[in-house]
């Protein structure tokens, strides 16, 4: 199946041309069923690649399969081609996987939308560019996928258009990742005018004999290689239109932010660690930037109360922790990070649209309350993917989470370590906040959704079943200290040129890691002892500490005010010039030039309109004035 890896992204981009021009014609199982099909076509063929991969030796798993040449221009030369190696087919077992679990889920969410069509017609061109991403095999390419899936957050987010906010949350996503992808295009422009090439092996490859470490020009190039990373994967300083993303659908969310958009940015940086390791300024801030994404964003959590916004900046704060652990070296960590979380990032988002499918819409948490009754299948799903973003053994994200606490210790040193703790603690203390305010407790539940309040039904429950089960059991293939278990960490030891695991399993590192890891343990359950004590035992307790602590909170509940920041300091002033350049420029200058022509021609044509008379004796008289002024011109 090495052979067929062109399949994997076609499957989607047939599904969209299928209902973008048919879809409307057929009924919404046939929509649907096409969307979920495609989908789950290539997720088998992913499978069955990653099959065929495993049957080679490790040294020998990196293929590259060109299907043609696509730009041949003197001696520029770019293909479509995909690139087969361990990292390549994670990535994309991870993106048809929770895509299509995401997909059977949209089927019953969006049933009754009048737009159904449209909306998986969306839905599969997203999965088609994020597929094309993670499996070019060279940086033109990898451009497509990443403008393309910039494209689909904007018509997916925006996707209730006529809500204004919704609208204003696509225009935002869009103009926010432009300005990531400009450093991201400078930095395309700058490798190929070094290597005469774009294709990822052939870069990498002569990496290290074109750049001194930490060169000038390497670290330009991977500094705004990481400047694409910070607006695609909502890292400071580009990390505010993830939070308004939450405008759109609740499946659209969790294929964000678990499967497709922002994960894209922590798999770039992976993908270009040979780079990355030659700059260790870049790689430096990397690491600065993901751990200080990762506190900030986990800070701003403690205090919102629209339950998928809690979830948004749990995902900026996660995805910084995968920053956090390819900013020390540890990529593969990163990369394991990444795929517990689509598993249980995904299962949180679906679990918060199935509340509010419960309950026509709800988002505020202040307005729920005691829903564990009435939704026990909901709860229990919701309950796994907190317990496993909180970091709780055996959860997945446990495994993932501890591994790069783990390795920030070791690799980067107790600062780095110190702040992934303290957001640990945070993420748990928030995350719980969520399941109290929303299922425990009394109810809050505005009366009119009250009655009844039913569980959602099966086509979106069992999606939420089967992403829990991942997020229970997916951690085990990066089973840490025992020498041989964490598979994924070999799975992808060739990519990252990782050392064996015996390299540093001495008793007393082994001892070390067992007491780092009941630390985090611990850290995971202060933070959940927190949650419970103001939110079951003590009720009134937060509107106290809030009225204790006026100012901090406010920071936090306020997001720092950093949106009004923007408005100030960028956007304000922006549009104002603007607004200059339409008065003066195009209203004064261009317009003024254009209509003063037309003017004068109708001046012109004032005076010459006398010389219309309708009266034949006067264009005879014309006529014969002019033969004789040219006769005479000719004569003399």
């Amino acid at each position: 199946m090495l052979d067929y890896v062109g399949l994997i992204p076609l499957f989607p981009a047939i599904g969209f041309a299928v209902n973008l021009f048919l879809g409307r014609r057929m009924s919404k199982g046939a929509v649907g069923f096409i969307a979920c099909a495609v989908i789950g076509l290539s997720f088998l063929v992913s499978l069955l690649v990653f099959a065929d991969l495993l049957k080679l030796p490790p040294t020998s798993r990196s293929l590259e399969k060109v299907v043609y040449t696509w730009i041949l221009a003197g001696e520029f030369q770019a293909n479509v081609g995909f690139l087969i190696d361990p990292l390549s087919v994670v990535m994309m077992m991870v993106v048809s996987g929770v895509s299509f679990i995401i997909h059977i889920y949209s089927h019953g969410y969006m049933h009754e939308d009048r737009d159904f069509s449209r909306y998986f017609t969306y839905l599969n061109l997203f999965v088609f560019f994020m597929l094309l991403l993670v499996s070019a095999n060279n940086f033109l390419l990898f451009f497509v996928g990443w403008e393309g899936v910039g494209l689909c957050s904007y018509f997916l987010i925006g996707f209730w258009y006529e809500k204004k906010s919704a609208s204003d949350a696509g225009k935002k996503a869009f103009i926010v990742n432009r300005i990531g992808d400009y450093g991201f295009l400078l930095a395309i422009f700058l490798i190929f005018v070094t290597f005469g090439t774009l294709d990822f092996k052939a870069v990498f490859a002569a990496a290290p004999g074109k750049f001194a470490v930490g060169s000038g020009l390497i670290t330009l190039t991977t500094l705004l290689l990481f400047m694409g990373a910070t607006g695609k994967s909502a890292q400071i300083p580009l990390y505010t239109w993830l939070p308004d993303a939450m405008e759109g659908p609740t499946p659209v969310s969790a294929l964000i932010h678990a499967a497709t958009m922002v994960t894209a940015g922590v798999y770039m940086v992976a993908r270009c660690h040979v780079l990355f390791l030659l700059a260790p300024t870049s790689i430096f801030l990397v690491a600065v930037i993901g751990a200080a994404t990762a506190i900030y964003a986990a800070s701003i959590g403690l205090a919102q109360n629209d339950i998928k916004r809690v979830l948004a900046y749990s995902t900026i704060s996660q995805i910084g922790y995968m920053f956090l652990a390819c900013g020390v070296g540890a990529f593969a960590a990163g990369i394991f990070h990444l795929m517990t979380h689509a598993f249980f990032k995904a299962l949180l988002f679906l679990g918060a649209g199935s509340v509010m499918h419960a309950l026509a819409g709800e988002l505020d948490m202040r307005r729920m309350g005691a829903l564990k009754p009435h939704m026990p299948r909901t709860y229990w799903t919701f309950l796994i993917g907190t317990l496993a973003i909180s970091g709780i053994f055996p959860f997945a994200g446990f495994f993932s989470k501890d591994e790069i606490l783990w390795k920030a210790l070791t690799q980067g040193g107790f600062s780095f370590w110190l702040v992934g703790a303290i957001a640990a603690f945070m993420t748990a203390t928030y995350m719980f906040r969520a399941v109290f305010m929303t299922f425990h407790g009394k109810s809050r539940v505005d009366h009119q959704a009250a009655h009844p309040i039913r569980e959602s039904p099966g086509i979106m429950t069992v999606p939420l079943i089967i992403l829990a089960v991942l997020s229970t059991i997916g951690g085990f293939l990066g089973f840490p200290i025992v020498e041989g278990w964490n598979q994924f960490h070999d799975f992808l030891a060739p990519v990252f040129a990782l050392p064996p695991k015996a390299a540093d399993s001495s008793h007393h590192a082994v001892g070390f890691e067992i007491g780092m890891m009941i630390v985090s343990m611990v850290i995971a359950g202060l933070g959940i002892l927190s949650a419970y004590r103001m939110y079951i035992q003590s009720p009134s307790l937060p509107d106290r500490l809030a009225e204790r602590y006026r100012t901090p909170y406010e920071m936090i509940a306020n997001k720092y005010w950093v949106d009004e920041i923007y408005n100030f300091a960028f956007v304000g002033p922006m549009v104002r010039f603007s607004v200059f350049l339409w008065r003066i420029f195009d209203d004064i200058l261009v317009d003024g030039t254009v209509n003063g022509v037309a003017a004068v021609v109708r001046g012109g044509s004032e005076i010459f309109k006398y010389w219309q008379t309708g009266n034949v004796q006067s264009y005879a008289l014309f006529i014969l004035v002019g033969v004789v002024l040219m006769i005479g011109y000719f004569l003399f």
